[in-house]
C-alpha cells in the first residue's frame, strides 16, 4: 500500500472532482484541463492504490465501494486544505475562501438569507454558496460546509451544535373551522382532515400534554401529505385541513390571520434548531464565524 507522500496531491484533487461531477468531461471543465490529463490521473491513482475507484459506462462514471470510502475521508481535507491555504494567503486576518451553507427553503427565506447578507458585507472577500432545499443535504458529496436543520436529527453520528429550540403549534385556516367546526381536545384531532409532513418519522401520530393531565397520543387520518413545510404552509392556508408548523414558520400565517392555533391548553414536544457540520476535525474559520453570528442573531 502506497505512503501519502507516494500520491500525488494533484491526483486526489482530480479524484474528488470526478466523484463530485459524475463525469471526467465535467471534471475537466470544472478545473479547467484537457480531458485525457484527468484520465491518466485517475488510472495512476487507482495504479497505486491497486483498486478501481470508479465504474465506467459511456455515460457516466460512478464510485466503487473503494472509491465512495475514499472520496469520503478525503474530501474534508482537501477542503479544509484549500481553506487553510486561503487564509495563510490573508494578511488581515480578513475571512476569505468559500462558505456553503444548506437549509429549507422557509429558513433560508425567514432568517439565514437576512442573516447571511449581514455576515457577507462584513467579510468582502468571502464568497458565499446558499442551497435552498427541503431534501436533507448529503453534505460530503455536495461539499457542503454547514447545514441547518430543524426538528430532530435521526444521525447520531452527526456533528451538530444546537442553537435553540422551538414551539410547534396545531392550527387550521378559518375557512377550514367554518365548514368542519374547531376541536377541543386533541382526540377530536381524528376525526378532522389531517395534513401529514412527509419529511417527518412519524408524520401522523403526535403526542399531547397538558400539566396535571395524563399525555394524549393520537394517530391521524391523512388523505393529503406534502413533502416540505412552505407547501404545508399552502396548503393550511387553503382550508385544506389541519395539521402542525413550527412557530417560526407560522408567525406571518398568524399575523394575517390566515391561520389560528388550536388547542392552547395543549404542548407538543418542543424542537431544536441545529448547526450540523460534515466529517472531519477541521472547521474552517468562516463556519465558525458564521455560526457563531447566526447564533446572535436569533437571539435578537
Amino acid at each position: 500500500m502506497p505512503s501519502a507522500d507516494q500520491i500525488d496531491l494533484n491526483s486526489l484533487t482530480i479524484f474528488d472532482a470526478v466523484a463530485a461531477a459524475g463525469s471526467f468531461t465535467a471534471a475537466a471543465d470544472r478545473l479547467g484541463v484537457a480531458k485525457a490529463r484527468i484520465s491518466v490521473q485517475v488510472a495512476r491513482l487507482e495504479r497505486q492504490l491497486g483498486v478501481a475507484l470508479f465504474a465506467r459506462t459511456t455515460r457516466q462514471v460512478s464510485l466503487t465501494d473503494a472509491g465512495r470510502a475514499l472520496h469520503a475521508q478525503c474530501q474534508p481535507l482537501l477542503r479544509s486544505l484549500n481553506e487553510a491555504l486561503s487564509q495563510a494567503a490573508s494578511t488581515d486576518g480578513e475571512l476569505s475562501g468559500v462558505l456553503r451553507i444548506s437549509s429549507t427553503v422557509l429558513q433560508a427565506a425567514q432568517s439565514i438569507a437576512p442573516a447571511l447578507a449581514a455576515f457577507a458585507a462584513l467579510h468582502p472577500r468571502l464568497q458565499v454558496d446558499l442551497r435552498s432545499a427541503d431534501r436533507v443535504a448529503d453534505m460530503v458529496g455536495e461539499g457542503i460546509d454547514l447545514s441547518f436543520r430543524m426538528g430532530w436529527l435521526r444521525d447520531s453520528s452527526e456533528r451538530a451544535i444546537k442553537l435553540g429550540e422551538f414551539a410547534q403549534h396545531v392550527v387550521a385556516a378559518p375557512s377550514y373551522l367554518k365548514l368542519h367546526g374547531r376541536p377541543t381536545r386533541p382526540e377530536q384531532l381524528a376525526r378532522h382532515a389531517w395534513i401529514a409532513l412527509s419529511l417527518l418519522a412519524a408524520p401522523r401520530t403526535w403526542k399531547f400534554s397538558r400539566a396535571g393531565v395524563k399525555d394524549v397520543v393520537v394517530h391521524m387520518n391523512a388523505r393529503i401529505q406534502a413533502d416540505s413545510p412552505s407547501t404545508l404552509l399552502a396548503l393550511l392556508e387553503g382550508g385544506a385541513g389541519i395539521s402542525v408548523l413550527e412557530e417560526m414558520t407560522l408567525q406571518g400565517a398568524l399575523a394575517r390571520g390566515a391561520l389560528v392555533k388550536l388547542l392552547p391548553a395543549w404542548s407538543l414536544a418542543r424542537g431544536g434548531l441545529y448547526a450540523v457540520l460534515p466529517p472531519g476535525r477541521h472547521v474552517p474559520p468562516q463556519v465558525r464565524a458564521f455560526i457563531d453570528f447566526y447564533r446572535a442573531w436569533l437571539g435578537r
